[in-house]
């Protein structure tokens, strides 16, 4: 959809993108047969189904909301908002905000992964943490050695991340409770130099970290539903 701004053709899933969404709607459509043939007297396959089918929804958005950031990032040439032209600070702006919405969108979507594992898995995290991320979930099932297979490899993934993931994270959590997340290098550069300009943050590192992000992300999924579907499968 994204794709448009920069007249380039509809995006086509590959890869990983394309591979994650498949396996998500391979399960759905397991927990589907299942709801049609009356396997769901709790009524809770249909609330896991909305559930997945909306993972789907929520990645297709990140996918383009990381795309449309690093197309506007650059587009960015200048090493100083003021010394950009009307329409380069235009693309800056733009570049921002896609950015955010993809970070903000990135932890988001791990949280609803959370949620789904956390009930079709019966995890019961809430006894831990009545209000949990998806980082509770894993430190739950580690704790407890639950599925030890699935949380080695989730574990390993964190870690292998660990850095990108951590300076998302901490944009993240600037953005959501202390103020604009770009805001935060001009608050830093002002105590340094009040009043001159200001160097603009490293655009094309942000991108980066949002690219290893996006690899945590598909791994991640292919992981857990992988598990799920094999999982599913010994319900049926």
């Amino acid at each position: 959809m994204l794709r448009m701004l920069f007249d380039d053709p509809p995006r086509k899933a590959e890869g990983k993108l394309h591979e994650s969404m498949q396996l998500m709607k391979r399960f759905a459509s397991m927990l589907h047969d299942s709801i049609s043939k009356g396997k769901d007297s709790e009524q809770k396959l249909r609330k896991y189904e909305i559930w997945t089918l909306g993972l789907i929804v929520s990645l297709d958005e990140l996918e383009q909301s990381q795309y449309a950031a690093r197309k506007f990032a650059n587009k960015v040439k200048s090493t100083s908002m003021e010394s950009m032209s009307p329409d380069e600070l235009l693309d800056y702006h733009r570049h921002v905000y896609f950015d955010k919405n993809a970070f903000i969108r990135l932890f988001a979507l791990l949280d609803k992964l959370g949620t789904l594992m956390n009930e079709f898995l019966n995890l019961q995290t809430e006894r831990i943490k009545v209000h949990f991320s998806y980082f509770t979930v894993l430190r739950g099932m580690r704790q407890r050695n639950l599925h030890p297979l699935l949380i080695s490899r989730l574990d390993a993934l964190k870690e292998q991340y660990k850095e990108p993931l951590g300076r998302l994270r901490k944009r993240r959590n600037t953005e959501i409770h202390y103020m604009n997340s770009e805001m935060q290098d001009d608050l830093q550069q002002s105590y340094l130099a009040y009043g001159e300009h200001h160097r603009l943050e490293n655009l094309q590192e942000r991108c980066d970290d949002l690219t290893q992000g996006m690899e945590l992300i598909y791994d991640t999924l292919l992981l857990a539903f992988d598990h799920a579907c094999k999982h599913m499968r010994k319900r049926i």
